[in-house]
């Protein structure tokens, strides 16, 4: 039985840990590491004809960083003041690690989408990361401070509001909390009311079956994967004996009705993908696989896990396998997982995670957005990453501690502008770095 005053007294006791208003200072570490040192140590363990795809990708715009940067950030976190308030972190919390997905039902569901990174900490860090990537996709779209900060003070207020609201449920109420579609319609100004219907119609279209349109061709009167250097091309070769073992490994990781339903699938071909812009060079692959017939086809992603980059900061994952990390946070955060999800040790004892290409998935476009739509986006992520960390986390300390004020949306406000300012130098070195030589980088569209 939870002790409610217990919970309320600690979370308010965090405030002497890490008063609220402590959130928006931010200052760079005297031994702050050297963002591009932190980068070029991760391309060590990344492909090596991918890296320059990914610098490339970063060079962007900062909000192209930030996304890349999750390492970075993770280390200028740890150097502030924690609550110690724990969740189960996302890790990589930033406005496009959001949007639509099918639940198992078939119903379209808004939530994180993103969980490379996932580990226990701080409930701040992930508040923190969306924030930043609030304020800094604000700027990018050529919106004053005054509408980044009120943007990123929106998201903060909506996540402190939520908390606030599921601390008073119960447990099974909690569990079952889901944003629909039809929660998030009337939040959406009429002006563009038009344009989300019409992105959320192309979500559902989504599916293997327009991947099977998109990365397939008929040769020989079979489907194959049409390959696309270096984005989208022939994996190493695997016999037959490899394959086999690598989908009986990833099958026992899935529930009893899954592995009968992936038995009615037969393994066609794999090739190598890129995927996303922190994620390039990591190793990447989709199998294409057909059922019935070549018309049925089931398109699975497989993607390294590495370790979280807030594992150097925290303590160690439970897990030592780390697919299986992002497979258990994922479950434990999203309220809905795709129903392939699971994990297999790959060649050279790399570990991976399955799940499927494409289903029914959707983010939204930051780079079009007006000040009042980005505000409304980003409390709407503030509502999903409440919940996420509601279902890991004490809700009720967390909630005591956000208190019925706004001074923890402000701090976060104040704080996403100053990380912003980072971010613009910190992109600003990687440009440098690559126009002088000193980091090679790569434009492939």
């Amino acid at each position: 039985m939870t002790d409610l005053a217990e919970e309320i007294r600690r979370g308010r006791a965090a405030r002497k840990q890490a008063p609220r208003t402590s959130h928006g200072r931010w200052i760079p570490a005297a031994g702050r590491p050297e963002p591009l040192a932190v980068l070029e140590a991760q391309a060590k363990s990344r492909e090596p004809d991918l890296v320059p795809i990914r610098y490339g990708r970063m060079a962007v715009s900062p909000f192209t960083y930030l996304r890349g940067a999750p390492a970075v950030m993770a280390a200028d976190l740890a150097g502030q003041q924690q609550t110690g308030l724990t969740v189960q972190l996302c890790g990589d919390a930033h406005l496009l690690n959001f949007g639509v997905f099918a639940s198992p039902e078939r119903a379209l569901l808004f939530d994180l989408n993103d969980f490379d990174e996932t580990l226990p900490g701080p409930f701040e860090w992930d508040v923190k990361r969306l924030v930043a990537s609030v304020a800094v996709a604000g700027r990018d779209n050529g919106q004053p401070d005054a509408r980044a900060w009120q943007a990123a003070r929106a998201a903060a207020e909506s996540y402190r509001l939520s908390m606030r609201r599921l601390a008073g449920l119960g447990e099974l109420d909690v569990w079952y909390e889901r944003i629909t579609t039809e929660d998030i319609v009337p939040l959406v100004r009429k002006m563009d009311r038009e344009r989300f219907h019409s992105q959320l119609e192309k979500a559902r279209r989504r599916t293997s079956l327009q991947a099977v349109d998109k990365l397939t061709e008929t040769v020989d009167g079979h489907r194959r994967i049409v390959h696309d250097p270096p984005l989208l091309e022939a994996a190493p070769d695997i016999d037959a004996a490899a394959v086999r073992k690598i989908l009986s490994d990833y099958r026992s990781t899935l529930p009893e009705d899954r592995r009968v339903l992936l038995d009615r699938y037969r393994f066609v071909e794999a090739a190598r993908k890129v995927v996303g812009v922190g994620s390039v060079g990591t190793r990447c692959f989709v199998a294409l696989m057909t059922g019935r017939d070549d018309e049925d086809p089931l398109f699975l992603q497989i993607k390294q896990a590495q370790r979280s980059v807030l594992e150097p900061h925290l303590p160690k994952s439970a897990y030592r396998h780390q697919g299986q990390r992002v497979v258990a946070g994922q479950r434990l955060l999203q309220a809905a997982s795709d129903i392939f999800l699971g994990w297999v040790s790959g060649p050279q004892g790399r570990h991976f995670y399955w799940r499927q290409l494409r289903d029914m998935k959707g983010s939204a476009d930051i780079a079009t957005m007006s000040p009042a739509l980005l505000r409304d986006y980003a409390a709407l992520c503030g509502r999903a990453l409440a919940r996420a960390h509601a279902r890991s986390g004490d809700r009720i300390a967390i909630a005591a501690y956000l208190g019925g004020s706004d001074t923890f949306d402000r701090a976060m406000a104040a704080f996403a502008l100053a990380y912003a300012d980072r971010t613009v130098e910190d992109h600003a070195a990687l440009q440098a770095a690559i126009a002088s030589g000193a980091i090679e980088a790569a434009t492939v569209t």
